[in-house]
């Protein structure tokens, strides 16, 4: 569990510098250090989703259409490394999910609303996509490819964070409802709190400090996305075997990665999301953890690369 709180915590850090520092649009353009892919100029853009609600995102580089699915408490902004290494590449959209940075979030909340987000994304890109998602946001990747599977052409997942056996402390079946429970009183710093310790298993002495920090009032504005997080990852985050059925219609090349610095209970799990995909390959990124695709996005962006083809 130590390398799992570890992990986090650099999440944490790089998102804080995203969230405290990072704008709607990027209008500057720097010279990179050699062998660093260039900044372009970012306008962000809207879609309007099949309810109506607007999704922003950002769009670079040429090529085949790659679209960025975040995590838990992130917008679009911690994607922006990633993006930069992949849009030598790719035509690389980096979007904010519902309820995030610039999108709308009509109510009530439903999945099935995400996976039409990038439905939408996909149609305005031209029909069809390779999807790439990081812990919660790979199991909506997931879902989006089972349920779009002529639109989504390769599905890339990082650790989705399906709890498979008892190589951790089990998370409270009620975690939901007391989520929104702690919402709806207003308590939003305390919810954020509560998915960390339950969830994630942040001791309590790496959160009292976090709270204190310039990051906490941005991630308690995202505090409101973390049941939809929940509800995404469904059933498997509770200790359940994965349903072998669930994504049949996910028929697709999908590359299912984990770092090899990660916790067991993750590693287990994308090994077994890997067996029971009808087309889908297990690959450990050696040296990494869960904060990789924030931390050491080129690693990331190596592996998409030979994954999706250049």
């Amino acid at each position: 569990m130590v390398t799992l709180n570890r992990s986090f915590v650099a999440i944490a850090t790089v998102l804080a510098m995203a969230l405290v520092t990072g704008g709607d649009v990027v209008t500057a353009q720097t010279t990179p250090a050699a062998g660093q892919p260039r900044k372009e100029q970012s306008v962000v853009q809207t879609v309007k989703s099949k309810d109506g609600t607007p999704i922003a995102f950002e769009r670079s580089g040429k090529g085949p259409v790659l679209i960025l699915v975040s995590g838990a408490l992130s917008d679009r902004r911690s994607g922006t490394g990633l993006a930069a290494q992949l849009a030598p590449h790719f035509s690389v959209i980096n979007y904010d999910r519902r309820g995030r940075g610039s999108s709308g979030d009509t109510q009530p909340y439903d999945v099935a609303r995400e996976v039409e987000d990038i439905e939408a994304l996909i149609d305005h890109a031209g029909g069809s996509a390779h999807l790439f998602g990081a812990s919660s946001g790979a199991a909506l990747a997931l879902e989006a490819a089972s349920k779009l599977p002529g639109k989504v052409k390769k599905a890339a997942l990082f650790e989705p964070p399906f709890v498979t056996d008892d190589s951790r402390p089990p998370i409270p079946p009620d975690l939901a409802a007391r989520l929104n429970e702690l919402l709806a009183a207003g308590r939003r710093g305390d919810a954020v709190e509560y998915f960390m310790s339950k969830a994630v298993l942040v001791p309590p002495e790496a959160v009292a400090p976090m709270r204190k920090s310039p990051m906490w009032p941005d991630m308690e504005k995202l505090a409101h996305t973390l049941p939809y997080d929940v509800a995404v990852v469904g059933d498997p985050l509770f200790g359940r075997p994965l349903p072998a059925g669930r994504w049949r219609a996910a028929k697709m090349p999908v590359l299912v990665l984990d770092g090899g610095r990660s916790g067991a209970w993750m590693r287990n799990s994308a090994r077994s999301l890997a067996k029971v995909l009808p087309d889908a390959k297990h690959r450990t990124l050696e040296g990494q953890d869960h904060s990789a695709p924030f931390t050491a996005a080129p690693v990331v962006a190596a592996a998409l690369v030979e994954f999706f083809g250049r």
